[in-house]
């Protein structure tokens, strides 16, 4: 085997759950071989370096074998060489900033126009 579609060496080395999971991940553009934008039928070969764009951090793995079964994750290091600098892992542990917002007591829930403008300020929040 000489090369692998990247949806499948994706799912095979549990980087995503289902390979339709991998598969809107390429669509998406969340991920790159050697720098360059793949799509699910991408072909992956060894030595190759793949980046991934999960959440707010960018993961890279390195192609150390080829696989289209899924396997075990004390396989996977044998497969896949993780280059993610601790840098990018430490975004996942971010601290969120929270939203605290007074409401009296016994107002009752919120509007309708309320709930828009409390998911409006959600999203400033997020960008």
């Amino acid at each position: 085997m000489d090369s692998v579609r990247i949806d499948k060496y994706l799912w095979a080395i549990r980087l995503y759950k289902t390979r339709s999971d991998a598969t809107d991940a390429c669509n998406g553009n969340k991920v790159h071989i050697n720098s360059a934008t793949a799509k699910p039928s991408k072909a992956v070969k060894i030595g190759d370096v793949i980046q991934i764009h999960k959440g707010p951090a960018t993961l890279s793995y390195k192609v150390l074998q080829l696989s289209e079964n899924r396997m075990g994750a004390q396989l996977v290091p044998e497969y896949a060489e993780d280059l993610t600098p601790e840098s990018e892992r430490a975004k996942f542990h971010a601290p969120k900033e929270t939203i605290v917002l007074h409401r009296d007591r016994g107002t009752g829930r919120p509007t309708k126009k309320d709930r828009r403008e409390l998911d409006a300020l959600r999203d400033l929040l997020d960008m």
